[in-house]
């Protein structure tokens, strides 16, 4: 299964019991930190109906600390960060308030 290309889901979230580990939430934070730039300003389909938009609660710890570690190393300014996440300016400046110490 390592050398595996991809798994079922079915697989996985039987691995992810038996390891009580949640191998579908690196998923997710690669689909929210690396998804193109053109998805995240649209928010209709192509039929007109609504797609639904992320609220800032998504973002966990781990992405938190990510994202403030590349600010603080200087990979990233503040303003690369919001334009390539798609980060409210107000939480981003939050975060940085909370979680400087």
């Amino acid at each position: 299964m390592y050398t595996e290309k991809s798994l079922d889901t079915e697989v996985l979230i039987r691995w992810c019991k038996l390891l009580e580990y949640d191998f579908f939430r690196i998923y997710s934070h690669h689909v929210i930190l690396f998804s193109p730039p053109s998805s995240i300003s649209l928010n209709k389909s192509g039929d007109g109906a609504l797609l639904p938009r992320f609220r800032k609660n998504i973002y966990s710890k781990e992405i938190i600390a990510f994202i403030l570690e590349m600010i603080i190393n200087g990979e990233k300014t503040k303003k690369q960060v919001l334009d390539d996440y798609g980060i409210p300016k107000t939480t981003l400046y939050k975060w940085i308030e909370k979680y400087s110490n």
